[in-house]
């Protein structure tokens, strides 16, 4: 099912997949993407899950915002707002690379409706960013096919993977606009706290799913999640930047098994003194 529900700032174009009473979990695309990079990922997952997925304002299906801009936080309002217009009460977040800066700052806005947080393949600090040599001239915006292929191409590891032909579409439909503003205010949310120190205030269920072939954010920095309490962190061999794409069956597991269901989201509670709960039935 989609739909467009209309904000105070944008239209957010939303797409609904498996059943409604199912418990609910949000995917959150990355900067100059769309719901549609999570298409061989979600078959995966409605077999047990109510799955929910934005198309963030600038990008896809949605409108550009009227006011407020593209930061990160104005990005989480707006999702969390079309959350209440679908009655969804509490839900599991995924993001991918800069989708999980908006998983966070929903977390951090409502942590009534978030339940846990899945981030994949997201940096956690500007200092793990690899740089990249791509520079965009507003004056010949769009790019073409090749320069997109091309600053994608850094974004997939696994041989023989080719860049899918609806992301390079993706890049070039949007505006140059939504394409910088979204890049700025990825690195400003990053610059003024990294995402451990602000998970850890969270205090949410965390699982961190790393490619171990990314090349545009150090995978040696999916470590620095380990300092939030109970993280759970899973590399992925053979894989780069974009998992849910390159390797959608070895994405689903892990997520899957922290997912659960919404009194058992990221498995055993951790007791004092380090022990699992357990939940095996008495007797």
């Amino acid at each position: 099912m989609e739909q467009h529900i209309t904000l105070d700032d944008g239209d957010l174009h939303v797409r609904q997949d498996g059943p409604r009473d199912a418990p609910a979990l949000l995917l959150v695309h990355g900067s100059a993407a769309s719901v549609r990079s999570w298409d061989a990922l979600v078959p995966l997952l409605t077999g047990s899950h109510h799955v929910i997925r934005v198309d963030l304002l600038g990008h896809g299906r949605s409108g550009e915002p009227t006011s407020h801009g593209y930061a990160i936080p104005e990005q989480a309002r707006r999702v969390g707002e079309a959350l209440d217009r679908l009655g969804v009460r509490q839900v599991v977040v995924a993001g991918h690379s800069s989708g999980g800066l908006t998983a966070t700052a929903l977390a951090e806005r409502r942590p009534g409706l978030v339940t846990g947080l899945v981030l994949i393949n997201t940096g956690p600090s500007m200092d793990a960013f690899i740089p990249q040599d791509f520079t965009v001239d507003p004056a010949q915006w769009p790019p073409s096919d090749e320069q997109v292929r091309r600053f994608a191409s850094t974004g997939f590891s696994r041989p023989g993977y080719r860049v899918p032909q609806e992301l390079v579409d993706e890049v070039r439909t949007m505006s140059f606009r939504a394409f910088a503003g979204t890049m700025q205010a990825s690195g400003e949310y990053l610059g003024q706290r990294a995402l451990p120190e602000r998970l850890a205030v969270v205090g949410k269920p965390l699982l961190v799913i790393f490619g171990e072939e990314d090349r545009r954010w150090r995978p040696s920095s999916a470590a620095d999640y380990r300092v939030v309490p109970g993280a759970r962190v899973e590399m992925l061999p053979g894989v780069g930047h974009s998992p849910l794409m390159e390797d959608p069956e070895r994405t689903a597991a892990p997520l899957l098994a922290f997912a659960g269901t919404p009194g058992e989201v990221g498995g055993p509670r951790v007791l004092p003194g380090g022990q699992p709960e357990d939940r095996s039935p008495a007797g």
